[in-house]
């Protein structure tokens, strides 16, 4: 008994042992990931003279909302804001109705032809078309300089298909589709008043993948949006980081105001696009982890 005893300590010790080292490497990752987040607000809000001096380094020096103000103040950031929520909301939805009605179709052992279809779907994680095919696609459909621009070409993404596909499978079981079909609903009703409420999850994780996505391109509406007043946030952001925003700089005698302010514009601007998705993260993060384990492949 006491052989037992000491041989379970000896035991608990390691995986003792073994947890405090995880613990350490969680805590130093996460660190390491708060910190960027920590010195862009930093320098966001930080003095000026503090932020060109170089001063800032984890805690604020000083405190200046001066970059905030400029930004607000600039007409072109509401209206690149305003295309960016259109884009994200309408763009999130066309994208989740449209893969889970593919997701589903393909995830129903009666549709004879799904496999076929899924090698096809799968090759275009791969291969592309290419740049230059691609735009003269969008420009022969008249999709150039229109907002649709941003949102039809992506409707369904490979990766995220598979994923509603896998769970589709994995957690909607084959009796209800056939216990609905012999109680005379259609696969429409099915898909409608069974599927559906079902799976909360993974609808929750393609609204935060595809809404994410949207938030963040600025790649296709630099390529098919040649009119400013159709440009998202991003781009506006991307004018900021790479042409030191002499729009909002306007004004300013002071070569010294305006090198700081320059500066401090590019982190008061990153943190202007990221809060929403960082305030609305947490809301959805339970129904992100649940539905990726969920529409994880299984053996």
């Amino acid at each position: 008994m006491d052989k037992q005893f000491i041989e379970g300590q000896k035991t608990y010790k390691k995986y003792k042992i073994g947890d405090s080292f995880i613990e350490l490497l969680l805590i130093i990752g996460t660190l390491i990931t708060l910190y960027p987040f920590i010195y862009i607000i930093s320098m966001s809000i930080s003095e000026p003279n503090a932020v060109l001096a170089q001063e800032v380094w984890l805690l604020p020096k000083g405190f200046s909302l001066g970059s905030y103000n400029m930004v607000f103040e600039n007409k072109e950031i509401w209206t690149t804001y305003g295309n960016t929520i259109w884009y994200t909301v309408v763009g999130t939805i066309i994208n989740v109705v449209f893969t889970l009605m593919g997701a589903y179709a393909l995830s129903r052992k009666e549709f004879f032809a799904r496999s076929s279809i899924m090698v096809y779907i799968t090759i275009t994680m791969f291969f592309s078309g290419g740049l230059i095919p691609t735009f003269l696609l969008v420009n022969n459909l008249g999709l150039y300089n229109s907002r649709w621009a941003m949102i039809l070409p992506g409707a369904i993404n490979t990766w995220h298909l598979i994923v509603a596909r896998t769970y589709f499978q994995s957690s909607i079981p084959d009796s209800l589709p056939e216990s609905a079909k012999l109680d005379g609903s259609t696969d429409i009703g099915i898909f409608l008043k069974i599927v559906l409420p079902l799976s909360t999850p993974i609808i929750a994780v393609l609204i935060v993948f595809y809404a994410v996505g949207h938030w963040n391109a600025w790649f296709n509406a630099s390529l098919y949006l040649g009119d400013s007043s159709l440009h998202p946030l991003q781009l506006f952001l991307h004018k900021i980081l790479l042409m030191n925003s002499p729009d909002l700089l306007e004004g300013m005698e002071d070569a010294f105001e305006r090198v700081a302010y320059a500066i401090q514009l590019k982190y008061a601007s990153i943190v202007v696009a990221a809060l929403p998705i960082i305030c609305i993260y947490p809301f959805v993060q339970k129904y992100f982890v649940t539905g990726v384990m969920l529409g994880a492949i299984k053996e």
